[in-house]
Formats: C-alpha cells, sequence, structure tokens
C-alpha cells in the first residue's frame, strides 16, 4: 500500500511539468479515459491522470480492498465500525431480494414502510388526507442536516413532476426561517412533517414546536395535521402524532444516506410514488453498475480515483461542483455534507492518526451564474480547483431549447478553456489587435494571460428525471464509501458535530442570565457580554 501511494506521488512529480492538452495528442484519448452507464458519459480525459497514473489508482483500490469491503456493505455487515452498525441505505431503494443483518432478513420490513409511506403519500395528494380547511395545499419538513438537505435538494431538481401539494424546508433554528417558510401559508390545509430520527434535535424539535404554536392560532387539533419521520414512538405520541403518520426506519441507515427512505416523505408527496420509485430505481440502477462493473469502467470507482488523484495526489484542497442545470443548485450544499461529514476525519478505523489529508472542501454554484462570480478564481487564481461539470443533454423546457443550447455551450466552453488557457503571445496579439504597443501593450497582456492546464471531469446524462437524480446521487455516495475506503477511514460516522452542540446547551443558560459565564475562555466572555447587556 505505502509503495502504490509512493509510485503515485513520484510519477505526478515527475509529470508535472506535462500539460493536460498534451495527452490529446494520442489518438482517442477522450474514448478511453471516460466511462458510460445507463446513458451516462463520465468523462475524466482533462485531467492529468495518465494509463500509469489510471493503472496505479486502480491497484491501490484492489489493494485497499474495495470490492471486498463493498460486497460486505451490501450484505449488512457493520461495516461502520466505531458504532457497530451495517450500512444499508442501498437497501431502501432495492425493494426485490433480501438482506440479512444479524440473521434477520431487513427487506419485509424495509417493503412494508415503504408502502405504507407512499400510501400516506398518495392518500395526502389524492385529497383523502385532509386538513381542517380541506386538502392539503402545503407540506412543511422541518429537519436539519440529511433530514433536510437531500429531500431540499431533490425537491428542487425533479419540480418539473411535481404535482402534488407544494414541498417547503425549514432547517436553521434562526427564527427567520420557520417564519418566512409559515407565514404565506394557511395553516388549515397545511401538513407539517417532523423528521428527526430521535425526535430530540434541538434545532428540528424547537422548529416543531414553533410551527405548532403557529398551526394552533387556527387548527383545533394541531397535532392531527402532523406526521413524523422517527423512531422515537413515544416522544412522537407525546407530541400527539398519531402512529399512523409516524415513519421509521433502522440505525443502518445515516441521516445523510436516508432520503430513500421515510425521509423522503415530502418528496414522495410532491411528486408522486410512481416519480418517487423511479427515483429509487436510478439509484439502484447504480447500485447494480457499482457492484458489477470492472473498476476501469465503474463510474462510481473512477470518480473517487479522480478525487483521490487531485486531492491525496496532487495536493489540490477543494473540488468545484458545477452544475450545468439550475434545478441542480442545491447539489453542491447537499454533497458538502455527504463528502465532507463521511470523509472529514484525521483518524484511521484503527485511531491512528492519517499520513495524508482526507476528504477535500467541496463547493459550487450552478452554471452559468457561477462564471460570473467565482470563476475568475478558477481560471486565473493562483491555487487549482479541479470542477465537476454536469450537464443534461436535454431540458424540461422544448419552448426555450435555444437557450439550453447556450447553456450547453458555456459548459463545454468552460471545460476546454480551463485545459487550454490562453498563452501570454495569445493574449499580446489580442492586445495588438486592439491598438495597444510597447510596455502598455505587454502590461494588458499579461492580465490576460490564463495558465490553463486546469482539471475538470464531465458528467453528461440525458435529462434530470426522477431516475437520473437516483443515479447521480447514488454515484457520489458511492464514490464517498470508495475515497472512505482507500483513505482507511470510516465513512459513516460524525463525532465532529458534537463537541459544538454540548457547548451550544452549556451556553444556552449562560445566555439566559441563569448561569455565569466566568468557566469560559475570554473570548467568549466578551462576547456573552456584548450579547446580553
Amino acid at each position: 500500500m505505502t509503495s502504490l501511494w509512493d509510485d503515485l506521488k513520484h510519477h505526478q512529480r515527475a509529470n508535472a511539468g506535462r500539460r493536460i492538452s498534451e495527452l490529446f495528442d494520442k489518438s482517442n484519448r477522450a474514448a478511453h479515459f471516460s466511462a458510460s452507464n445507463a446513458g451516462m458519459l463520465f468523462d475524466y480525459s482533462k485531467t492529468g491522470i495518465d494509463g500509469r497514473a489510471r493503472d496505479l489508482l486502480i491497484r491501490l483500490a484492489e489493494a485497499s480492498g474495495v470490492a471486498s469491503k463493498r460486497e460486505a456493505m451490501f450484505a449488512g455487515a457493520r461495516i461502520n465500525e466505531t458504532e457497530g452498525r451495517a450500512v444499508l441505505h442501498t437497501a431502501l431503494r432495492n425493494l426485490s431480494g433480501a438482506v440479512t443483518v444479524d440473521g434477520r432478513d431487513v427487506m419485509p420490513e424495509v417493503r412494508a414502510t415503504h408502502a405504507r409511506m407512499c400510501a400516506f403519500a398518495e392518500d395526502v395528494r389524492a385529497g383523502r388526507f385532509r386538513g381542517q380547511g380541506g386538502a392539503i395545499t402545503d407540506v412543511v419538513n422541518i429537519g436539519i442536516g440529511g433530514s433536510d438537505l437531500g429531500p431540499a435538494m431533490a425537491a428542487i431538481a425533479l419540480s418539473p413532476y411535481a404535482r402534488g401539494p407544494r414541498a417547503h424546508f425549514v432547517s436553521n433554528v434562526d427564527g427567520a426561517h420557520v417564519h418566512d417558510v409559515l407565514a404565506p401559508l394557511n395553516p388549515e390545509t397545511t401538513l407539517i412533517v417532523v423528521a428527526s430520527k430521535t425526535f430530540t434535535t434541538i434545532e428540528t424539535m424547537t422548529n416543531a414546536e414553533t410551527a405548532r404554536v403557529w398551526m394552533a392560532k387556527r387548527v383545533k387539533t394541531p397535532a392531527a395535521q402532523f406526521a413524523a419521520v422517527s423512531t422515537a414512538a413515544d416522544k412522537t405520541a407525546a407530541f400527539g402524532i398519531d402512529a399512523a403518520r409516524v415513519f421509521g426506519f433502522e440505525d443502518w441507515v445515516g441521516g445523510r444516506y436516508s432520503m430513500w427512505g421515510p425521509i423522503g416523505l415530502s418528496l414522495a408527496i410532491a411528486i408522486g410514488q410512481e416519480n418517487f420509485d423511479q427515483f429509487l430505481a436510478g439509484g439502484a440502477a447504480m447500485d447494480a453498475h457499482f457492484r458489477e462493473a470492472p473498476f476501469a469502467e465503474n463510474l462510481p470507482v473512477l470518480l473517487a480515483l479522480v478525487g483521490i488523484w487531485h486531492n491525496q495526489i496532487c495536493g489540490h484542497a477543494t473540488r468545484a461542483v458545477l452544475p450545468y442545470d439550475q434545478r441542480l443548485a442545491r447539489l453542491p450544499a447537499y454533497l458538502q455534507q455527504l463528502e465532507m461529514e463521511s470523509n472529514g476525519k484525521r483518524v484511521a478505523m484503527d485511531g491512528t492518526d492519517l499520513p495524508y489529508d482526507s476528504g477535500p472542501v467541496v463547493w459550487g454554484e450552478p452554471g452559468t451564474n457561477g462564471q460570473h462570480a467565482f470563476y475568475q478564481l478558477i481560471h486565473q487564481g493562483t491555487r487549482i480547483v479541479p470542477c465537476e461539470f454536469l450537464l443534461a443533454r436535454e431540458g424540461h423546457e422544448p419552448d426555450l431549447a435555444h437557450q439550453h443550447l447556450l447553456l450547453m455551450a458555456n459548459c463545454l466552453a468552460q471545460s476546454e478553456a480551463l485545459m487550454k488557457g490562453r498563452s501570454l503571445d495569445e493574449a499580446r496579439a489580442i492586445m495588438a489587435r486592439k491598438g495597444l504597443t510597447g510596455d502598455e501593450l505587454d502590461r494588458q497582456a499579461r492580465h490576460r494571460v490564463f495558465p490553463g492546464n486546469r482539471p475538470s471531469t464531465t458528467l453528461l446524462y440525458p435529462k434530470l428525471t426522477p431516475f437520473v437524480l437516483g443515479q447521480i446521487i447514488a454515484l457520489y455516495e458511492h464514490r464517498v464509501f470508495v475515497e472512505g475506503v482507500i483513505l482507511g477511514i470510516n465513512s459513516y460516522d460524525q463525532w465532529g458535530v458534537e463537541l459544538g452542540k454540548e457547548l451550544a446547551l452549556a451556553l444556552q443558560p449562560v445566555l439566559e442570565g441563569r448561569e455565569s459565564a466566568d468557566t469560559k475562555d475570554g473570548s467568549t466572555r466578551m462576547l456573552v457580554d456584548y450579547l446580553t447587556r
């Protein structure tokens, strides 16, 4: 293993002066450094990865045990070792066959919960479940983190299929969020979905209580218009929510991997069971591809290996996710949690310090908006930011096909520009045509140089349908898994979120004036004094 890492770094250093564009001098590079499955095309030819680097990366994946750990995950083994849990979000979207955890087939319960959730969703959509004022017009999902980012992202992505009640999402404990979402709604025709596995998440339960007070001003029995996604049946009952409207899931489904099941209730209500099941089918199709395709043709494996190459081998600390698809506007935020909470670790599975960097900083915005915001840094800044473009061949607005053509042109142009750049001689020629001469020509030309040789990948898909969105999300989930295995970390715990929560609970009585801030550090005491005076 160590020698493979060393070989990769040595190969990268030995070829550091080579430009990506030079690799295209050899015929068919694009064909040889791309892969496709079920209508998707993943192009990684605009990276510095050559045949030798790819061979070494694949050997690294093989030596890390990706194949065996992959099968252990799908089989229900407890690969989340620090919490002693299986990792089986894949079972939520593969509603056939058996999956055993501790000798018990979990699929009958998964299928039963899915059927019950979808039946309730269809009752809401058809007006059979009604509010005090009639058929439900709006659904408000109250959650945070994995109980919010996934369904909120997917509801926007699949808005062309949303012919049910309008879906809204509240996550931030900042009262402005819940206020602004609820203010324009009619309590008598609103359904509130409280998404918290333990029903104790402080942000979620605070917002849920605010929503109940809001609803009680107009609705006689507010809890009758609440549903819950939780395993804490005693707490949901105490809140007043009928057990028929409570949908639980097992501890082997992590929050950021959970929208395939009951966490997706608000999405199922918005787009309907048929489309929701197509979303699951897309995820299941990517699962099958991930399990069956050789590593050299395997989209999740290749996406992960590109990530390892850019971050751990080349030392690029961030990656930009750039969907040229407005309805994927929340995908970068969703992937921030998926990747940074999963692989933002500092110790290996055995508790020893990692000898290399862990996951990168993930960020992004949809194109073309980003082009007028941060692409300046991507093209001409001093740091290299690997970019991941996503683009559909077809949009949902046939009468605006000319705009989709412009969108596609912009996306392809950006990846080309990042790779090719513009030389000083080319910039000088441009300035000369503008009539500049001498020192001023040279000065102006230098501002117009693009270094180029900046890597990017492009993921193309036919159209953003429920099936395709399922493919995309499962693709990135498995990318996280493969990177985590290669890095030797546990991608499925998240202890890093705990300390801040504990300190926040301790600070609340200080801010309320019930306890002294004397035990806090000088900075915190000063800040508390400012806020409470």
